[in-house]
């Protein structure tokens, strides 16, 4: 089981991705925007952050860029979880510290597998 930070700003999107994520046993955190996900992921230290790209405020890239480059969050892998599927887009989203992109709908299998990946597990 890992502590799972979701940064997500669509109630929606948050109750599925909470429930997949419960449902394989993970511990799952969830904030509604990126400057609140970098404050609950400097406080918690959680095992990985799921990120949304489209947030109000900061986006996602800029918020992963943040947890990158911080020497508190910069060990705990970002895996981004957006809409925005052009190979630019996931490029940009590694670039700025990602460890892995997937694009919504993720499938359950696929999700749960980068995340073990991710976890080393």
């Amino acid at each position: 089981m890992a502590r799972i930070l979701l940064i997500e700003d669509s109630p929606t999107d948050t109750a599925v991705l909470t429930q997949l994520l419960e449902r394989n046993g993970h511990d799952v955190m969830a904030s509604g925007s990126a400057e609140d996900g970098i404050d609950v992921c400097r406080r918690e230290q959680p095992d990985l952050v799921l990120m949304d790209v489209i947030l109000p405020g900061m986006n996602g890239f800029q918020a992963t860029r943040a947890l990158s480059r911080d020497d508190e969050t910069k060990a705990i892998p970002v895996l981004i979880v957006s809409t925005k599927g052009m190979e630019t887009d996931k490029a940009w989203g590694l670039r700025q510290g990602a460890k892995d992109y997937i694009v919504k709908p993720p499938r359950e299998d696929e999700l749960i597998a980068r995340i073990n990946a991710l976890l080393g597990s």
